[in-house]
């Protein structure tokens, strides 16, 4: 009386609602506007080069402190992000001479090497957001021509969801950790759409039209269908070569 009996679930001549889903344009991503912000921070905090987390935690006593005393992901996450989103040069390991008398050995008797960052040293654009777009912000310094003088320009470039979707995917499981965020539960590259899901009928059932004497799709239908129109159109200039921005403005 409660609900479905599980032997009823197994029958095979039933038609259960499951949801379905339909592949993305060349399953580049799209950015999903429910996680923009939390993508940006991300996106913030990590070389967009190599991946790894722009601060060391290692030689940062501000991460370290982190690790230790800050349990909350989301408190985690927020302060992860206000020490690293200045930070404008992934940190490289710096050698360091090590005393063997005083180096710890493993059972063997061989020296256990020190942990280390493997940073890359790239310079890190800044990203701004402007409206449902994420952009890479590199400022330059030129001279003015009349009176020499230094002027600083910016220089935009759109990040498309496709180049986001792949600097997360290279993120390692200890910084994910490290910025509060599970790694079986809650990976970034989970927050760019590449399929997008559709839901059964039972979701978005029929609607009475006239009084009830004739019957219309749901608006979810409806926009369903457009989503999936311009999904194709995408498809189809991509197989036709046609030029990226073209591509972005569907």
């Amino acid at each position: 009386r409660l609900g479905t009996r599980r032997t009823m679930l197994r029958r095979h001549d039933m038609n259960l609602p499951w949801i379905n889903h339909t592949a993305l344009a060349a399953r580049k991503g799209v950015y999903h506007v429910g996680f923009l912000n939390k993508v940006k921070k991300i996106l913030e905090s990590v070389c967009t080069n190599c991946g790894k987390l722009k601060a060391d935690p290692r030689t940062d006593p501000r991460i370290a402190d982190v690790i230790r005393f800050v349990k909350d992901p989301k408190k985690r996450l927020a302060i992860v992000h206000d020490i690293c989103k200045t930070i404008r040069v992934c940190q490289v390991d710096t050698p360091e001479a090590v005393d063997e008398r005083e180096a710890p050995r493993d059972e063997q008797g061989n020296i256990i090497p020190k942990p280390e960052h493997h940073g890359c040293g790239h310079i890190q654009p800044a990203i701004r957001k402007e409206g449902l777009k994420l952009l890479f912000v590199n400022q330059r310094v030129s001279e003015d021509e009349d009176n020499g003088a230094k002027v600083k320009t910016d220089d935009r470039k759109n990040l498309p969801a496709s180049a986001a979707l792949l600097i997360l995917k290279k993120i390692p499981d200890e910084d994910l950790h490290i910025l509060g965020l599970n790694t079986e539960e809650a990976r970034p590259e989970w927050m760019i759409l590449t399929v997008l899901p559709i839901p059964p009928p039972a979701v978005r059932p029929s609607v009475a039209v006239d009084g009830g004497s004739l019957r219309g799709e749901d608006d979810l239908t409806y926009k369903l269908s457009d989503i999936i129109k311009a999904n194709q159109n995408v498809r189809r200039l991509e197989q036709e070569g046609a030029p990226a921005h073209v591509v972005d403005e569907l």
